[in-house]
């Protein structure tokens, strides 16, 4: 238990946390890097170049701050990083190295203005914050262990099939090299794979979105290949569509996340997706049409042009063995993009999953709330680091 003085400086810094806290967790990362390389072998280093990493870090701090009293509030965004942090096979002894360096980065932002109290108070915090962490993650590492064919850590797997889906999108089949059979996941959950590309220092790791279903004697990722000099870089995207080839071998960890389809329920499911972020979709639309076909479910995708539409053929295929499902797709380059109309008269009893670009996100996710869905029948995930969602006015 934290002392009531704890919890009173900690939440009065919460203002100075909202207006520096990005500055603050970019020093941070600066000087973990320096002192501790090897975490360069974990940390996704396209995400620090896009500061999306440092955002991140930087809201969950200052959330810290606002609710150092009420740790239960931050649960749920708890969990969610808690995967992240399993499927990177974060470990226990990393969070005293963050705690250290995550302190002198408060000192070195603020200078006098972090005093020895604020200090000492957030050090008694970020101590009781990561023992929640750890304590979420032990009973996720512990869940995956115990699982039929569930694995600790990173695991190799060898590549079977690679499916060209789009001008853009390659799915790449896996099985696991030491013969063993798969554990099961829930429709919606990623993996992360993680390779070494020539000519890189580090190890790199990517997590993408498992998109069969479960009970395969396979797991298969679709990877968007990204264009010279876009943003996310695509470095070890474009690696994995141009150098891994069949027979390669990949070091994957287990499934994880919480943007999940509990397929067996009844209310009817719409599928907002962009771009690649149709990729969680096809598990659950998968999953769906081998345990619940009866289920209604409406999928909504958004792409540039047909060039670059995955699974077209793969979704009729499945529309045949479902009863009420209906797709409809949005051609940005055609005039046909999706406008706030296209999310009228949904209904209200459904349940929603929203995937893609931010900007997507916010414009979709607030044209439901404006359309009355409520909050709790709205879910929409991020690839990467979890971000303040920008809503479109």
């Amino acid at each position: 238990m934290l002392s009531t003085k704890t919890i009173e400086i900690v939440k009065s810094t919460a203002p100075i946390l909202e207006t520096r806290g990005k500055e603050i967790t970019t020093t941070f990362y600066r000087n973990l890097f320096v002192k501790h390389p090897e975490l360069l072998n974990i940390f996704n280093h396209a995400n620090q170049q896009k500061g999306r990493q440092q955002t991140a870090l930087a809201n969950t701090v200052t959330a810290a701050a606002h609710y150092i009293d009420r740790l239960e509030v931050l649960l749920p965004a708890v969990k969610q990083i808690a995967h992240k942090h399993r499927s990177l096979a974060i470990k226990p002894e990393h969070y005293p190295i963050v705690g250290e360096n995550l302190l002198e980065a408060i000192k070195e932002v603020l200078g006098e203005a972090a005093t020895e109290e604020i200090i000492e108070a957030w050090a008694e915090a970020y101590g009781a914050i990561a023992d929640v962490f750890i304590a979420v993650e032990k009973e996720m590492y512990e869940e995956v262990q115990e699982a039929a064919g569930g694995w600790t850590d990173y695991k190799e797997f060898i590549v079977i099939e690679k499916v060209r889906e789009s001008e853009n999108i390659t799915s790449i089949l896996l099985q696991p090299a030491d013969g063993q059979a798969l554990p099961e996941f829930k429709p919606g959950q990623y993996m992360t794979v993680r390779i070494s590309i020539p000519g890189e220092q580090y190890l790199m790791n990517r997590q993408y979105s498992l998109t069969c279903s479960p009970n395969k004697k396979y797991y298969r990722i679709s990877v968007k290949k990204e264009l010279p000099g876009s943003t996310p870089d695509g470095k070890v995207s474009n690696f994995l569509h141009t150098h891994l080839n069949v027979g390669d071998r990949l070091e994957i960890t287990a499934p994880a996340g919480d943007f999940t389809l509990n397929v067996m329920e009844s209310e009817p499911v719409y599928l907002i997706a962009a771009g690649v972020g149709i990729t969680p979709f096809m598990s659950m639309i998968h999953t769906l049409s081998e345990r619940n076909p009866e289920r209604k479910v409406v999928l909504k995708h958004c792409v540039r042009n047909e060039d670059v539409q995955p699974f077209k053929e793969e979704l009729m295929q499945l529309a045949q063995k479902m009863d009420h499902f209906e797709a409809m797709f949005y051609m940005s380059d055609d005039n046909r993009k999706m406008t706030s109309e296209d999310l009228q008269g949904l209904d209200s009893n459904g349940i929603y999953y929203v995937c893609g670009p931010a900007g997507f996100m916010g414009f979709a996710v607030s044209s439901l709330r404006e359309r009355g869905i409520s909050e709790d029948r709205i879910h929409h995930e991020f690839f990467g680091p979890a971000m303040q969602l920008e809503e479109s006015k």
